[in-house]
Protein backbone atom coordinates (compact mmCIF):
# COMPACT_ATOMS: atom_id res chain seq x y z
CA UNK A 1 0.00 0.00 0.00
CA UNK A 2 2.82 2.40 0.85
CA UNK A 3 4.49 1.67 -2.50
CA UNK A 4 1.21 2.27 -4.32
CA UNK A 5 0.70 5.62 -2.54
CA UNK A 6 4.26 6.69 -3.35
CA UNK A 7 3.76 5.80 -7.04
CA UNK A 8 0.43 7.62 -7.13
CA UNK A 9 1.94 10.79 -5.64
CA UNK A 10 4.79 10.65 -8.15
CA UNK A 11 2.32 10.27 -11.04
CA UNK A 12 0.20 13.20 -9.89
CA UNK A 13 3.26 15.43 -9.52
CA UNK A 14 4.42 14.46 -13.02
CA UNK A 15 1.02 15.33 -14.49
CA UNK A 16 1.09 18.63 -12.61
CA UNK A 17 4.56 19.40 -13.97
CA UNK A 18 3.41 18.64 -17.50
CA UNK A 19 0.23 20.71 -16.99
CA UNK A 20 -2.04 17.83 -17.97
CA UNK A 21 -4.88 19.18 -15.85
CA UNK A 22 -7.81 17.22 -17.42
CA UNK A 23 -6.01 13.91 -16.82
CA UNK A 24 -5.06 15.04 -13.34
CA UNK A 25 -8.68 15.90 -12.53
CA UNK A 26 -9.90 12.54 -13.85
CA UNK A 27 -7.55 10.75 -11.44
CA UNK A 28 -8.34 12.97 -8.45
CA UNK A 29 -12.11 12.43 -8.64
CA UNK A 30 -11.55 8.67 -8.23
CA UNK A 31 -9.47 9.11 -5.05
CA UNK A 32 -10.48 9.17 -1.41
CA UNK A 33 -10.39 12.67 0.18
CA UNK A 34 -7.86 11.51 2.79
CA UNK A 35 -5.52 10.27 0.06
CA UNK A 36 -5.82 13.55 -1.82
CA UNK A 37 -5.03 15.44 1.40
CA UNK A 38 -1.90 13.30 1.78
CA UNK A 39 -0.80 14.40 -1.71
CA UNK A 40 -1.19 18.05 -0.65
CA UNK A 41 1.15 17.45 2.28
CA UNK A 42 4.02 16.66 -0.10
CA UNK A 43 3.36 19.50 -2.56
CA UNK A 44 5.17 22.82 -2.73
CA UNK A 45 3.00 25.55 -1.22
CA UNK A 46 2.67 27.54 -4.46
CA UNK A 47 1.18 24.53 -6.28
CA UNK A 48 -1.46 23.65 -3.68
CA UNK A 49 -4.13 26.23 -4.73
CA UNK A 50 -3.90 25.12 -8.36
CA UNK A 51 -4.43 21.45 -7.56
CA UNK A 52 -7.20 22.26 -5.07
CA UNK A 53 -9.15 24.23 -7.66
CA UNK A 54 -9.22 21.19 -9.95
CA UNK A 55 -11.41 19.34 -7.45
CA UNK A 56 -15.23 19.34 -7.68
CA UNK A 57 -16.85 21.45 -4.97
CA UNK A 58 -18.04 18.60 -2.70
CA UNK A 59 -14.80 16.61 -3.02
CA UNK A 60 -12.79 19.75 -2.38
CA UNK A 61 -14.64 20.33 0.91
CA UNK A 62 -14.12 16.72 2.03
CA UNK A 63 -10.44 16.94 1.15
CA UNK A 64 -10.09 20.29 2.93
CA UNK A 65 -11.35 18.76 6.20
CA UNK A 66 -8.65 16.07 6.01
CA UNK A 67 -5.78 18.54 5.50
CA UNK A 68 -3.39 19.80 8.16
CA UNK A 69 -4.14 23.27 9.62
CA UNK A 70 -1.16 24.94 7.96
CA UNK A 71 -2.32 23.79 4.52
CA UNK A 72 -5.87 24.90 5.30
CA UNK A 73 -4.65 28.35 6.31
CA UNK A 74 -2.59 28.62 3.13
CA UNK A 75 -5.63 27.89 0.99
CA UNK A 76 -7.95 30.23 2.90
CA UNK A 77 -5.52 33.10 2.49
CA UNK A 78 -5.52 32.47 -1.26
CA UNK A 79 -9.30 32.09 -1.60
CA UNK A 80 -11.52 34.84 -2.92
CA UNK A 81 -14.54 35.68 -0.75
CA UNK A 82 -16.77 33.72 -3.11
CA UNK A 83 -14.54 30.64 -2.98
CA UNK A 84 -14.41 30.78 0.81
CA UNK A 85 -18.20 31.18 1.01
CA UNK A 86 -18.73 28.18 -1.27
CA UNK A 87 -16.32 26.06 0.77
CA UNK A 88 -18.01 26.93 4.06
CA UNK A 89 -21.35 26.06 2.51
CA UNK A 90 -20.07 22.52 1.86
CA UNK A 91 -18.58 21.96 5.34
CA UNK A 92 -20.48 20.36 8.19
CA UNK A 93 -20.89 22.67 11.18
CA UNK A 94 -18.58 20.66 13.46
CA UNK A 95 -15.84 20.75 10.82
CA UNK A 96 -16.34 24.51 10.42
CA UNK A 97 -16.09 24.93 14.21
CA UNK A 98 -12.85 22.90 14.27
CA UNK A 99 -11.50 25.13 11.50
CA UNK A 100 -12.31 28.28 13.48
CA UNK A 101 -10.58 26.85 16.56
CA UNK A 102 -7.37 26.07 14.68
CA UNK A 103 -6.96 29.22 12.59
CA UNK A 104 -5.31 32.51 13.69
CA UNK A 105 -7.57 35.40 14.67
CA UNK A 106 -7.35 37.30 11.37
CA UNK A 107 -8.30 34.18 9.39
CA UNK A 108 -11.14 33.39 11.80
CA UNK A 109 -12.54 36.89 11.32
CA UNK A 110 -12.65 36.35 7.56
CA UNK A 111 -14.20 32.89 7.91
CA UNK A 112 -17.02 34.15 10.11
CA UNK A 113 -17.60 37.11 7.80
CA UNK A 114 -18.21 34.77 4.85
CA UNK A 115 -20.32 32.22 6.75
CA UNK A 116 -24.11 32.61 6.60
CA UNK A 117 -25.88 33.76 9.82
CA UNK A 118 -27.23 30.29 10.64
CA UNK A 119 -23.78 28.71 10.32
CA UNK A 120 -22.24 31.45 12.47
CA UNK A 121 -24.80 30.84 15.22
CA UNK A 122 -24.17 27.09 15.18
CA UNK A 123 -20.38 27.56 15.19
CA UNK A 124 -20.62 29.93 18.14
CA UNK A 125 -22.89 27.48 19.94
CA UNK A 126 -20.29 24.69 19.62
CA UNK A 127 -17.40 26.97 20.58
CA UNK A 128 -19.15 27.94 23.84
CA UNK A 129 -18.69 24.46 25.24
CA UNK A 130 -15.51 23.58 27.16
CA UNK A 131 -12.63 22.07 25.24
CA UNK A 132 -12.63 18.24 25.20
CA UNK A 133 -16.36 18.08 26.04
CA UNK A 134 -19.07 16.33 24.02
CA UNK A 135 -20.51 19.73 23.11
CA UNK A 136 -17.23 20.83 21.56
CA UNK A 137 -17.05 17.87 19.13
CA UNK A 138 -20.75 17.45 18.28
CA UNK A 139 -22.49 18.53 15.12
CA UNK A 140 -25.88 20.23 15.17
CA UNK A 141 -26.82 18.70 11.82
CA UNK A 142 -28.97 15.61 12.44
CA UNK A 143 -32.33 14.26 11.27
CA UNK A 144 -35.13 15.00 13.70
CA UNK A 145 -38.58 13.42 13.36
CA UNK A 146 -41.84 13.94 15.24
CA UNK A 147 -43.51 10.94 16.93
CA UNK A 148 -46.83 11.73 15.23
CA UNK A 149 -45.35 11.37 11.73
CA UNK A 150 -46.18 8.33 9.65
CA UNK A 151 -43.41 6.20 8.19
CA UNK A 152 -44.08 7.66 4.74
CA UNK A 153 -43.84 11.22 6.09
CA UNK A 154 -40.63 10.38 7.92
CA UNK A 155 -39.00 8.97 4.77
CA UNK A 156 -40.13 12.03 2.82
CA UNK A 157 -38.57 14.33 5.43
CA UNK A 158 -35.30 12.39 5.33
CA UNK A 159 -35.19 12.80 1.55
CA UNK A 160 -35.75 16.55 1.81
CA UNK A 161 -33.39 17.37 4.69
CA UNK A 162 -30.88 14.50 4.68
CA UNK A 163 -28.62 15.95 2.01
CA UNK A 164 -27.27 18.52 4.49
CA UNK A 165 -26.95 16.12 7.42
CA UNK A 166 -23.75 14.37 8.44
CA UNK A 167 -25.56 11.06 8.92
CA UNK A 168 -29.11 9.97 8.12
CA UNK A 169 -29.02 6.31 9.13
CA UNK A 170 -30.05 7.04 12.72
CA UNK A 171 -32.91 9.53 13.10
CA UNK A 172 -33.96 11.00 16.43
CA UNK A 173 -37.53 11.40 17.61
CA UNK A 174 -38.06 14.69 19.42
CA UNK A 175 -40.96 16.77 20.66
CA UNK A 176 -40.30 20.38 21.65
CA UNK A 177 -36.62 19.38 21.19
CA UNK A 178 -36.89 16.79 23.97
CA UNK A 179 -35.36 13.46 23.00
CA UNK A 180 -37.95 10.66 23.05
CA UNK A 181 -36.22 7.90 21.13
CA UNK A 182 -34.58 6.97 17.85
CA UNK A 183 -35.33 5.02 14.70
CA UNK A 184 -33.06 3.75 11.95
CA UNK A 185 -33.67 4.12 8.23
CA UNK A 186 -33.64 0.32 8.06
CA UNK A 187 -36.58 0.17 10.49
CA UNK A 188 -38.52 2.70 8.42
CA UNK A 189 -37.86 0.98 5.08
CA UNK A 190 -38.81 -2.45 6.42
CA UNK A 191 -42.10 -1.27 7.95
CA UNK A 192 -44.80 -2.72 5.68
CA UNK A 193 -47.52 -0.16 6.40
CA UNK A 194 -46.46 3.35 5.38
CA UNK A 195 -49.22 4.78 7.59
CA UNK A 196 -47.68 3.35 10.76
CA UNK A 197 -46.79 6.19 13.17
CA UNK A 198 -43.10 6.66 13.90
CA UNK A 199 -43.87 6.34 17.63
CA UNK A 200 -44.80 2.69 17.02
CA UNK A 201 -41.48 1.95 15.30
CA UNK A 202 -39.05 3.98 17.42
CA UNK A 203 -36.86 2.62 20.18
CA UNK A 204 -37.42 4.52 23.43
CA UNK A 205 -34.34 3.08 25.14
CA UNK A 206 -32.08 5.75 23.75
CA UNK A 207 -28.61 6.32 25.19
CA UNK A 208 -27.48 9.93 25.24
CA UNK A 209 -24.69 12.03 26.75
CA UNK A 210 -24.54 15.47 28.31
CA UNK A 211 -22.93 18.38 26.49
CA UNK A 212 -20.38 18.51 29.34
CA UNK A 213 -19.41 14.83 29.14
CA UNK A 214 -15.72 14.18 28.50
CA UNK A 215 -15.03 13.54 24.82
CA UNK A 216 -12.98 10.44 25.59
CA UNK A 217 -15.90 8.90 27.50
CA UNK A 218 -18.19 9.66 24.55
CA UNK A 219 -15.78 7.96 22.15
CA UNK A 220 -15.61 4.91 24.42
CA UNK A 221 -19.42 4.72 24.53
CA UNK A 222 -19.63 4.77 20.73
CA UNK A 223 -17.10 1.95 20.62
CA UNK A 224 -18.79 -0.06 23.38
CA UNK A 225 -22.29 0.11 21.91
CA UNK A 226 -21.23 0.06 18.22
CA UNK A 227 -23.25 3.20 17.51
CA UNK A 228 -22.76 5.28 14.38
CA UNK A 229 -23.79 8.39 16.31
CA UNK A 230 -24.64 9.37 19.87
CA UNK A 231 -27.20 12.08 20.75
CA UNK A 232 -26.07 15.00 22.92
CA UNK A 233 -28.56 16.69 25.27
CA UNK A 234 -28.32 19.79 27.45
CA UNK A 235 -29.05 20.00 31.18
CA UNK A 236 -32.79 20.28 30.47
CA UNK A 237 -32.84 17.12 28.37
CA UNK A 238 -33.20 18.98 25.08
CA UNK A 239 -31.33 17.52 22.14
CA UNK A 240 -28.68 19.86 20.77
CA UNK A 241 -26.57 17.66 18.49
CA UNK A 242 -24.89 14.33 17.81
CA UNK A 243 -21.36 12.97 18.02
CA UNK A 244 -20.57 10.79 15.01
CA UNK A 245 -18.30 7.77 14.89
CA UNK A 246 -15.68 9.47 12.70
CA UNK A 247 -15.33 12.27 15.25
CA UNK A 248 -14.94 9.68 18.00
CA UNK A 249 -12.13 8.02 16.03
CA UNK A 250 -10.34 11.38 15.84
CA UNK A 251 -10.77 11.83 19.60
CA UNK A 252 -9.34 8.40 20.37
CA UNK A 253 -6.36 9.03 18.11
CA UNK A 254 -5.78 12.43 19.71
CA UNK A 255 -6.10 11.12 23.27
CA UNK A 256 -3.89 8.10 22.58
CA UNK A 257 -1.20 10.28 21.01
CA UNK A 258 -1.35 12.67 23.95
CA UNK A 259 -1.05 9.81 26.47
CA UNK A 260 1.92 8.34 24.62
CA UNK A 261 3.70 11.70 24.60
CA UNK A 262 3.01 12.32 28.29
CA UNK A 263 4.14 8.80 29.19
CA UNK A 264 7.40 9.50 27.37
CA UNK A 265 7.83 12.79 29.31
CA UNK A 266 7.07 15.03 26.33
CA UNK A 267 4.68 17.97 26.34
CA UNK A 268 1.90 17.10 23.84
CA UNK A 269 2.16 18.74 20.43
CA UNK A 270 -0.55 19.26 17.83
CA UNK A 271 1.90 19.26 14.92
CA UNK A 272 2.95 16.10 13.05
CA UNK A 273 6.54 15.07 13.70
CA UNK A 274 7.88 15.96 10.24
CA UNK A 275 6.30 19.44 10.46
CA UNK A 276 7.90 20.18 13.82
CA UNK A 277 11.32 21.82 13.69
CA UNK A 278 14.14 21.13 16.13
CA UNK A 279 13.33 24.20 18.24
CA UNK A 280 9.72 23.10 18.73
CA UNK A 281 10.80 19.59 19.69
CA UNK A 282 13.31 21.11 22.13
CA UNK A 283 10.58 23.20 23.80
CA UNK A 284 8.34 20.17 24.24
CA UNK A 285 11.04 17.93 25.67
CA UNK A 286 13.42 20.08 27.74
CA UNK A 287 11.07 20.99 30.64
CA UNK A 288 10.49 17.33 31.50
CA UNK A 289 14.15 16.44 31.05
CA UNK A 290 15.14 19.25 33.42
CA UNK A 291 12.57 18.17 35.99
CA UNK A 292 13.65 14.53 35.83
CA UNK A 293 17.31 15.49 35.98
CA UNK A 294 16.73 17.51 39.15
CA UNK A 295 14.60 14.76 40.67
CA UNK A 296 17.46 12.31 40.07
CA UNK A 297 19.44 14.38 42.59
CA UNK A 298 17.78 12.32 45.33
CA UNK A 299 19.37 9.18 43.92
CA UNK A 300 22.78 10.84 44.09
CA UNK A 301 22.14 11.96 47.66
CA UNK A 302 21.33 8.39 48.70
CA UNK A 303 24.53 7.02 47.13
CA UNK A 304 26.55 9.79 48.78
CA UNK A 305 24.95 8.99 52.14
CA UNK A 306 26.18 5.40 51.92
CA UNK A 307 29.61 6.30 50.54
CA UNK A 308 31.45 4.77 53.47
CA UNK A 309 29.57 1.51 53.11
CA UNK A 310 30.35 1.40 49.41
CA UNK A 311 34.02 2.03 50.15
CA UNK A 312 34.05 -1.03 52.41
CA UNK A 313 32.20 -3.20 49.91
CA UNK A 314 33.10 -1.79 46.49
CA UNK A 315 31.59 -4.84 44.76
CA UNK A 316 28.13 -3.60 45.68
CA UNK A 317 28.53 -0.73 43.23
CA UNK A 318 28.58 -3.09 40.25
CA UNK A 319 25.01 -4.24 40.89
CA UNK A 320 23.39 -0.79 41.30
CA UNK A 321 22.53 -0.32 37.57
CA UNK A 322 20.96 -3.81 37.37
CA UNK A 323 18.77 -3.22 40.43
CA UNK A 324 17.70 0.27 39.34
CA UNK A 325 16.90 -0.86 35.78
CA UNK A 326 14.93 -3.89 36.95
CA UNK A 327 12.95 -1.77 39.40
CA UNK A 328 12.20 0.86 36.76
CA UNK A 329 11.13 -1.75 34.23
CA UNK A 330 8.89 -3.49 36.75
CA UNK A 331 7.21 -0.23 37.73
CA UNK A 332 6.74 0.74 34.08
CA UNK A 333 5.00 -2.56 33.32
CA UNK A 334 2.46 -2.00 36.09
CA UNK A 335 1.90 1.69 35.38
CA UNK A 336 1.38 1.21 31.64
CA UNK A 337 -1.06 -1.66 32.25
CA UNK A 338 -3.07 0.36 34.78
CA UNK A 339 -3.02 3.55 32.69
CA UNK A 340 -4.35 1.62 29.70
CA UNK A 341 -7.12 0.07 31.81
CA UNK A 342 -8.04 3.50 33.19
CA UNK A 343 -8.22 5.02 29.71
CA UNK A 344 -10.57 2.22 28.59
CA UNK A 345 -12.78 2.70 31.63
CA UNK A 346 -12.00 -0.78 32.95
CA UNK A 347 -10.80 0.48 36.35
CA UNK A 348 -12.12 2.89 38.97
CA UNK A 349 -10.48 4.16 42.17
CA UNK A 350 -12.61 1.72 44.16
CA UNK A 351 -10.71 -1.10 42.45
CA UNK A 352 -7.40 0.04 43.98
CA UNK A 353 -7.24 -2.66 46.73
CA UNK A 354 -7.90 -5.41 44.16
CA UNK A 355 -5.31 -3.93 41.79
CA UNK A 356 -2.68 -3.70 44.54
CA UNK A 357 -3.32 -7.27 45.65
CA UNK A 358 -3.04 -8.55 42.07
CA UNK A 359 0.21 -6.65 41.53
CA UNK A 360 1.62 -7.99 44.82
CA UNK A 361 0.91 -11.54 43.68
CA UNK A 362 2.50 -10.82 40.31
CA UNK A 363 5.48 -9.15 42.01
CA UNK A 364 6.11 -12.18 44.22
CA UNK A 365 6.21 -14.45 41.18
CA UNK A 366 8.33 -12.08 39.08
CA UNK A 367 10.60 -11.14 41.99
CA UNK A 368 11.24 -14.78 42.94
CA UNK A 369 12.06 -15.78 39.36
CA UNK A 370 14.36 -12.79 38.86
CA UNK A 371 16.08 -13.31 42.22
CA UNK A 372 16.86 -16.96 41.46
CA UNK A 373 18.14 -16.13 37.98
CA UNK A 374 20.17 -13.26 39.42
CA UNK A 375 21.78 -15.56 42.02
CA UNK A 376 22.84 -18.03 39.34
CA UNK A 377 24.14 -15.20 37.15
CA UNK A 378 26.20 -13.65 39.97
CA UNK A 379 27.75 -16.93 41.10
CA UNK A 380 28.48 -18.29 37.62
CA UNK A 381 29.25 -15.22 35.54
CA UNK A 382 30.51 -12.60 37.98
CA UNK A 383 32.32 -14.92 40.42
CA UNK A 384 33.52 -17.86 38.31
CA UNK A 385 33.80 -16.57 34.73
CA UNK A 386 34.86 -13.00 35.53
CA UNK A 387 36.86 -14.09 38.56
CA UNK A 388 35.57 -11.50 41.04
CA UNK A 389 37.02 -12.61 44.39
CA UNK A 390 35.02 -10.03 46.38
CA UNK A 391 31.71 -11.75 45.62
CA UNK A 392 30.48 -14.13 48.30
CA UNK A 393 27.29 -16.11 48.71
CA UNK A 394 26.14 -13.52 51.25
CA UNK A 395 26.81 -10.69 48.79
CA UNK A 396 24.76 -12.49 46.13
CA UNK A 397 21.99 -13.06 48.67
CA UNK A 398 21.88 -9.31 49.47
CA UNK A 399 21.58 -8.42 45.77
CA UNK A 400 18.92 -11.07 45.11
CA UNK A 401 16.84 -10.19 48.15
CA UNK A 402 17.01 -6.52 47.20
CA UNK A 403 15.88 -7.35 43.69
CA UNK A 404 12.82 -9.23 44.93
CA UNK A 405 11.85 -6.39 47.28
CA UNK A 406 12.52 -3.79 44.57
CA UNK A 407 10.19 -5.56 42.12
CA UNK A 408 7.48 -5.69 44.81
CA UNK A 409 7.83 -2.00 45.69
CA UNK A 410 8.02 -0.97 42.03
CA UNK A 411 4.87 -2.82 41.03
CA UNK A 412 2.86 -1.47 43.97
CA UNK A 413 3.98 2.10 43.22
CA UNK A 414 3.46 1.58 39.49
CA UNK A 415 -0.18 0.60 39.93
CA UNK A 416 -1.02 3.02 42.77
CA UNK A 417 0.26 6.36 41.46
CA UNK A 418 -1.76 6.43 38.19
CA UNK A 419 -4.99 5.58 40.02
CA UNK A 420 -4.34 8.25 42.65
CA UNK A 421 -3.58 10.78 39.92
CA UNK A 422 -6.87 9.93 38.21
CA UNK A 423 -8.73 10.33 41.50
CA UNK A 424 -7.18 13.77 42.03
CA UNK A 425 -8.19 14.89 38.55
CA UNK A 426 -4.79 14.60 36.86
CA UNK A 427 -3.97 12.69 33.71
CA UNK A 428 -2.78 9.26 34.91
CA UNK A 429 -0.33 9.15 31.98
CA UNK A 430 1.80 11.67 33.90
CA UNK A 431 2.60 8.89 36.36
CA UNK A 432 4.25 6.75 33.72
CA UNK A 433 7.76 5.48 33.13
CA UNK A 434 9.90 8.58 33.87
CA UNK A 435 8.38 9.43 37.26
CA UNK A 436 7.90 5.82 38.30
CA UNK A 437 11.51 5.05 37.40
CA UNK A 438 12.85 8.03 39.36
CA UNK A 439 10.89 7.09 42.49
CA UNK A 440 11.73 3.40 42.27
CA UNK A 441 15.43 4.15 41.71
CA UNK A 442 15.60 6.00 45.00
CA UNK A 443 13.65 3.36 46.91
CA UNK A 444 15.65 0.47 45.46
CA UNK A 445 18.89 2.10 46.61
CA UNK A 446 17.50 2.63 50.11
CA UNK A 447 16.47 -1.04 50.29
CA UNK A 448 19.81 -2.19 48.83
CA UNK A 449 22.00 -0.28 51.22
CA UNK A 450 19.71 -0.97 54.17
CA UNK A 451 19.89 -4.73 53.61
CA UNK A 452 23.63 -4.55 52.97
CA UNK A 453 24.25 -2.71 56.22
CA UNK A 454 22.32 -5.32 58.18
CA UNK A 455 23.88 -8.39 56.57
CA UNK A 456 27.37 -7.30 55.53
CA UNK A 457 28.56 -4.72 58.06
Amino acid sequence: MAEYNALLKKTLKTLLDEKKYPTLKDILVTMNPADIAAVFEDLEEERIPLLFRLLPKELAAECFVEMEPDRQELLIRGFSDLELRDLLGELYVDDAADLVEEMPANVVKRILAQADPQTRREINQILRYPENSAGSIMTTEYVSLRPSMTVAEAISRIRKTGVDKETIYTCYITEDRRLLGFVTVKDLLLTEDDDTPVSAVMDENVISVSTMADQEEVAQMLSRYNFLALPVVDTDGRMVGIVTFDDAMDVLEEETTEDMEIMAAITPSEKPYLRSNAWELFKHRIPWLMLLMVSATFTGMIITGFESALAAQVVLTAFIPMLMDTGGNSGSQSSVTVIRALSLGELAFTDLPAVIWKEIQTAVLCGSALAMLCFVKIMLVDKLLLGSTDITVLTAAVVCFTMAVTVLVAKVIGCTLPMCAKKLGFDPAVMASPFITTIVDALSLLVYFGVAQVLLF
